[in-house]
This record gives C-alpha cells, structure tokens and sequence, in this order.
C-alpha cells in the first residue's frame, strides 16, 4: 500500500466544474462571472460561494441568477468573464462574445453560446457569500441532446477547474454504469 500525504484542509474536489453565472444590473444590463466554487445540493436548489462583484449587487437587487456550465468550445471567454468586472469593463459581454436571452423564468440573461443553464430565483445568502438558488428552469440548447432527448455527453463538453495547477480540463471517457456496476457485487 502506498503512502498518504496530508494537506490540511483546501477545496480539493475533483471535478470541479467551472459554473458562468449570468445576472442583470438595474437597467437591464447582463453580465456573467466565472465562479469556481458551487454545486448542486438538492433536487432543486444549487449554491455558488462568491465573494462581493457586481454580480452579487445584482443577485441582491433581482434576486435572480442564471448559472451556466462553461464548456471547452468557450474556454477563453469564460476564463474572460472570471478575469473582468463588469463595473468596470461595460462592454464585458461583448468582449466576451457572448449574447443572452432573457429567461422565461426568472429576471436573468440566458448565455446562448453556453449550451446548458440552470435559472434561478435567490433563496438566501448563507454566511455573507453563499448563494443558494432554487433552480426553476434547466434550459439546454438542442444540439447537445442525444437521440433520446437528453443532454449527450458526447455532444456536450463541459470543462472543469483544477484548483491545484490551475488549469481547464474536458470530461473524460465513460468508465462505468451508475446503479448497474456495484449490483454486481451484491
């Protein structure tokens, strides 16, 4: 058996995915920020922890958000949007090359380059930065669904963060079943 190193306590999770959250400002203006530390925690709901941007004044005042999974075609833009506050780059959307929908369900620009977003409406702020959605909408872009009507994986590339070298990676091969694997072993 192998030796064990210990580092203490960090956000080492593999995979973490790189989440693009999409807000309105108070005129209507969209903007979207790359947010390395979030995920789903329920059925329904979802938390991102950020700290204060012009994306969390946004969040407050609309209580709204989209949160979009970044994906390996947008590499550039999304690490962009992580780089560059819109409270100061107004044109940030723009650089980025990314265009938006506004959200049937909530008060929240739909990224249309980014095949996969979650719409959510604010819950609460849980320790002055996390933010907890509930998720009213998942709206995904047709041409990452498969032939039974699903998000492919296949067609779909969504990249993750390496927190330790800092670096963007594609998803990986399918190495297994889920609820078919371990039954073998019952």
């Amino acid at each position: 058996m192998s030796e064990r190193k210990n580092f203490g306590a960090q956000p080492l999770l593999f995979p973490q995915p790189v989440l693009i959250i999409g807000t309105y400002d108070e005129n209507g203006k969209a903007n979207a920020m790359n947010a390395a530390w979030g995920g789903i925690v329920g059925s329904d709901e979802i938390i991102i922890d950020m700290s204060h941007h012009k994306t969390t004044d946004n969040i407050m005042k609309l209580k709204a958000f989209t949160v979009s999974a970044a994906d390996a075609e947008h590499v550039t833009a999304c690490d962009y949007v992580g780089l560059v506050s819109g409270a100061n780059e107004p044109q940030k959307m723009e650089k980025a090359g990314f265009t938006v929908t506004k959200s049937a369900f909530v008060n929240a620009p739909v990224i249309n380059e980014l095949p996969v977003t979650l719409e959510c409406e604010l819950v609460k702020v849980v320790d002055d930065s996390k933010y907890l959605g509930k998720i009213k909408n998942v709206s995904v872009d047709e041409r990452v669904l498969g032939e039974d009507g699903q998000i492919s994986l296949d067609k779909f590339n969504p990249i993750i963060f390496d927190t330790v070298h800092h670096g963007y990676y594609r998803f990986g091969e399918k190495v297994g079943s889920a609820f078919l694997d371990g039954a073998r072993l019952k």
